[in-house]
């Protein structure tokens, strides 16, 4: 296994440091925390070198507040100061680490995400059902497609992610004393030993390299050829359900022994392709795509507030916007069109 050393230098280096604080402020420039850091900005960032440098550099306390849109998430927001320091890290560690991830771990990722996901998940759902050949599976009154669809995610997740076992995959292959110590100074600002705030860039990186571990059991051992993984969530898909079984009763028992974390006993189910599958945003079926109904209610709701007077019929237009780029990758003209009347409605 080929390792890396003298990290912490290029991770410190001014130059990088400047590139960090440009993708940290990126979107917010407008927030009085930038603004204020800007005001001195050389200095702010000689300084912030200079703790880096003398090994004194110490993360604030996180900020943590509830969204719900629409599951009630505990999010952890840092200082800018610190997101300027995990940029740091992940624009060093993300290219020597991308080369070894899987080809279908999608998320977080350059030209990855729920799209490249979902045409995926579109490529390996007509392999498996050998060609969309139709067929009686014991469900009444109904043809349908062959193959099945082991689906599942991670029991919370990102709360159960074991520092000794992420550190311990981390040293594998960063063999530099300097950036572990400072890795392990952001993991430990969250807890002492289990977890990872949702909210932090390097939570999501390391993330991926947490669960590599697992994409490589799935393809190598277990020789899973149609299988994508979003972050926690991941589907395998193949024509014999019995194999899923097996293969879901051995992916739980190397999360637990491996990893220290576990399928989420509800969310793990193995289902016909006919019946659609719900992944990344979508509900997938054989011949076409249905958006997840929350993201249709979460569209109506913004133009309910709009209505209210509560968003702006400008701002509703540029919600919509970003929100049809999603949606079309569904089969839904006649929803978007409907939608969009009812938006010109209220500019009148």
């Amino acid at each position: 296994m080929k390792t890396y050393k003298h990290l912490y230098e290029k991770i410190i280096s001014l130059n990088n440091l400047t590139i960090a604080w440009k993708k940290a402020r990126k979107g917010k420039t407008a927030k009085e925390y930038v603004i204020e850091f800007e005001k001195n900005l050389n200095e702010n960032l000689r300084s912030l070198r200079q703790e880096l440098l003398q090994e004194t550099y110490l993360p604030q306390p996180l900020k943590t507040f509830i969204i719900r849109d629409p599951k009630t998430r505990v999010i952890s927001k840092s200082e800018f100061k610190d997101r300027i320091v995990h940029h740091a890290i992940v624009n060093i560690l993300e290219p020597i680490y991308e080369i070894y991830f899987i080809h279908d771990s999608c998320a977080n990722r350059k030209r990855k995400g729920t799209l490249f996901a979902l045409r995926r998940f579109d490529v390996f759902k007509r392999k498996v059902s050998k060609n969309g050949k139709q067929v009686n599976n014991g469900y009444p009154n109904a043809n349908f497609v062959q193959g099945y669809c082991l689906k599942a995610d991670i029991r919370k997740y990102f709360d159960t992610v074991d520092h000794e076992v992420l550190i311990k995959l981390l040293k594998r292959r960063i063999k530099d004393k300097q950036t572990i110590s400072l890795i392990k100074k952001i993991i430990f600002n969250f807890h002492s030993r289990k977890g990872m705030p949702l909210g932090n860039l390097t939570s999501q990186f390391f993330a991926n390299i947490y669960l590599h571990e697992f994409d490589l059991f799935v393809k190598h051992v277990l020789k899973a050829k149609h299988y994508i993984r979003y972050v926690d969530d991941f589907v395998i898909l193949h024509r014999n359900k019995r194999q899923l079984d097996k293969w879901k009763e051995r992916i739980n028992n190397f999360l637990i022994t491996e990893l220290k974390i576990e399928l989420h006993p509800e969310k793990s189910k193995i289902i016909p392709l006919a019946l659609g599958v719900d992944f990344v945003g979508f509900r997938s079926f054989y011949h076409y795509k249905l958006l997840r109904k929350r993201n249709i209610k979460s569209m109506r709701r913004k133009i309910g507030l709009c209505k209210e007077g509560v968003i702006i019929p400008a701002g509703l237009c540029e919600i919509y916007q970003g929100w049809q780029a999603y949606a079309r990758w569904a089969d839904t003209y006649k929803l978007r069109q409907s939608l969009v009347q009812e938006i010109n409605s209220l500019q009148r």
